[in-house]
């Protein structure tokens, strides 16, 4: 029978009913776990809290640990678990076609992969209808970064300070965070631009972003008017007058930075940016972990290449999108990827896309995510340490600050505090942020609002609980 335990924290928050019953833990004990991870997994594969939990079993929004404890999913194994966790459809898939077929590269053709990449395309309006399926979100990238210099015949690729575009030593010229940077060389024919962030940027106000929720900064601009757009785009042509030679390759960018915190811009900046791309020359790449955030993208402003990273949530799964001439220019010489587009992982592609249109998951997504956002509002107005509530659907970020004036960043140890407690209410998120201020909020798309006003009261206790620390 599932464990049951009490908070070290005193709460009044109460955590919804869930009928599944985890199974019985009877791996190694926690402490061998640990030893194991010390001495045969690598270092730079960090784990969350002071101490790491050890998880055993997952049920759609909820996990399990190895002590029967259960936890509300808000990060949803980084933005990756759509339908959540071991999805009874997904999962049947899934053994239907391992008990079919494993696996078989490209050179032949299989079943799952046409039915996967019908599926998936039809989605997208024409012409970006050409589908590359790969492994992860670097390679993804990767990819995309490769097409766009081969379809050019341009190199120089634009990306904005802050955005997260993959860890491998192509893509890592891409990513403008710190913390991802290592000390070998990368970048080359790679260029960042300023970021057009409304909150924590030199320009924003109070109608900036495309959210529920606004910026608590000011704002004078008339209506259909907007400063902090125009002076972002100043900053964006001089970075095209001055980094990069007169033809370039193409400019990548999130919808939303993931990474960065979910950190949205200013409505029409992504419009006006991709023609000003164009007019070089180069290909317009969007990097979307979420897959639906680039259809309403797409619809507004075509694209030619989009990145897909994390959307269908299970193994390996990452598409990249292409119009036919660009996927056209790969073809000129052998291009091969081992996994990409395995029978397993296409077939769980596509239950996963099932999932979502038979359960409403977009329209859950909508509605959750507007109240969820609007009740993180309520604690940015009560908190002064709250200084920003942003995103859009289930992609949200709640960025933390000593004050609201000067917007400074809470320090981390600060930050951690409020971040143990919410674990240990039984809430997992996220962090990001340059300074790791930010917490991010991306539970799986299956979330209901009795979780929300659960995981609102749980950080809102966090928020009392640092109150009084500071006091």
């Amino acid at each position: 029978r599932q464990q049951k335990w009490k908070s070290s924290i005193t709460t009044q928050a109460k955590m919804p009913p869930c009928d599944f019953v985890p199974e019985k833990y009877n791996s190694y004990p926690y402490e061998r776990m640990l030893e194991i991870r010390e001495k045969n997994v690598s270092p730079s594969l960090r784990t969350y809290y002071k101490k790491p939990l050890l998880l055993h079993q997952g049920h759609m929004q909820w996990l399990f640990d190895h002590k029967g404890r259960r936890y509300l999913d808000l990060f949803a194994g980084i933005v990756t678990v759509s339908v959540g966790h071991c999805h009874p459809k997904v999962t049947m898939a899934t053994q239907k076609q391992l008990a079919r077929l494993w696996h078989t590269t490209n050179i032949y053709m299989h079943p799952s992969i046409q039915e996967y990449a019908e599926k998936l395309t039809s989605l997208l309006p024409d012409p970006l209808k050409v589908v590359y399926l790969t492994n992860s979100g670097s390679e993804a990238n990767d990819l995309a970064m490769f097409m766009a210099r081969l379809y050019t015949r341009n190199f120089d690729i634009i990306s904005f300070r802050g955005g997260y575009h993959g860890g491998s030593p192509y893509t890592l010229g891409m990513t403008s965070i710190g913390f991802y940077k290592h000390g070998v060389a990368n970048g080359f024919g790679c260029s960042t631009t300023m970021l057009p962030d409304v909150f924590r940027g030199p320009w924003g106000g109070s109608h900036c972003r495309d959210s529920p929720v606004q910026t608590v900064r000011k704002c004078r601009c008339a209506e259909g008017v907007c400063h902090a757009n125009d002076q972002y785009l100043e900053q964006f042509k001089d970075t095209l007058n001055t980094s990069v030679p007169k033809t370039i390759a193409g400019f990548i960018a999130e919808p939303i930075q993931g990474v960065n915190g979910a950190v949205q811009y200013p409505r029409n900046f992504l419009k006006e940016a991709y023609r000003l791309v164009r007019e070089r020359g180069g290909v317009c790449i969007s990097d979307e972990v979420s897959f639906f955030g680039i259809r309403a993208l797409e619809f507004e402003v075509p694209l030619e290449v989009s990145a897909v990273t994390k959307h269908n949530a299970t193994v390996r799964t990452i598409s990249v999108f292409f119009l036919l001439e660009i996927a056209g220019s790969l073809a000129q010489n052998l291009h091969f990827n081992t996994f990409g587009g395995n029978p397993v992982a296409c077939a769980v592609g596509a239950a996963v896309l099932d999932a979502i249109e038979e359960d409403g998951l977009q329209k859950n997504s909508e509605d959750v995510g507007t109240y969820m956002l609007l009740e993180l509002a309520k604690l940015r107005d009560k908190f002064e340490v709250v200084g920003d509530v942003r995103g859009k659907g289930l992609m949200i970020g709640v960025e933390m600050v000593t004050d609201k004036d000067s917007r400074h960043p809470l320090p981390t140890e600060e930050i951690n505090q409020i971040w143990e407690d919410c674990k240990d209410m039984g809430v997992l998120i996220g962090k990001g942020g340059l300074y790791g201020q930010t917490f991010r909020i991306k539970p799986p798309m299956c979330i209901t609002k009795k979780d929300v006003d659960f995981a609102v009261e749980v950080f809102h206790s966090a928020l009392e609980r640092h109150m009084k620390r500071a006091a």
